[in-house]
């Protein structure tokens, strides 16, 4: 496995609609392993192929496997999600304020409203279909990583954008 280089704005994969996955073979194998590990060594909850330079439809999250977990932040209870060519099929009306960062957007984070509640479809690493629910935190991370296949950067969707405090304070100083 190989940690790749993330590509930041205004790099213009970031803003390709990726194409769709038809091939499950060793190469895409390779691209899902050195997302996951370049995720982890970011270190990130997700990561969209266009981030490490391939304009396709393939993301890695790695979330809390539930909402008990994640409050008692239960490090042995967090799951890996591999979802090729995913679709948002069902979002809840109920939306939430949160905000956001991104590898691609160094230093830089904002407030996005999201659905509180999706349900996905796409396809396992192996090419299997899979259908999943997420709610809050992973809901959010599963809509700002298909917003990254379809050129969508959470800095369109946020209603302000700020460099976080201690970025700030550490600018000050310079």
């Amino acid at each position: 496995m190989t940690i790749r280089p993330i590509v930041t704005v205004p790099n213009p994969v970031l803003r390709r609609k990726a194409r769709p996955v038809t091939a499950f073979d060793k190469r895409l194998q390779i691209l899902i392993d050195d997302m996951i590990e370049t995720m982890r060594a970011a270190p990130g909850v997700g990561l969209a192929a266009p981030q490490v330079s391939v304009s396709e439809r393939v993301i890695v999250v790695e979330y809390y496997e539930s909402e008990e977990a994640e409050a008692a932040e239960d490090q042995t209870r967090k799951k890996v999600w591999v979802v090729i060519n995913p679709e948002i099929v069902k979002a809840s009306p109920e939306t939430v304020m949160g905000v956001e960062g991104c590898l691609s957007i160094p230093n830089v984070v904002g407030e996005v409203e999201r659905h509180q509640t999706v349900h996905l479809k796409g396809l396992s690493r192996r090419g299997q279909p899979l259908r999943l629910k997420a709610t809050g935190w992973l809901a959010r991370i599963f809509q700002h990583e298909i917003d990254h296949l379809n050129g969508v950067l959470f800095t369109d969707r946020a209603t302000r954008v700020w460099l976080p405090e201690s970025q700030a304070k550490q600018e000050d100083r310079v």
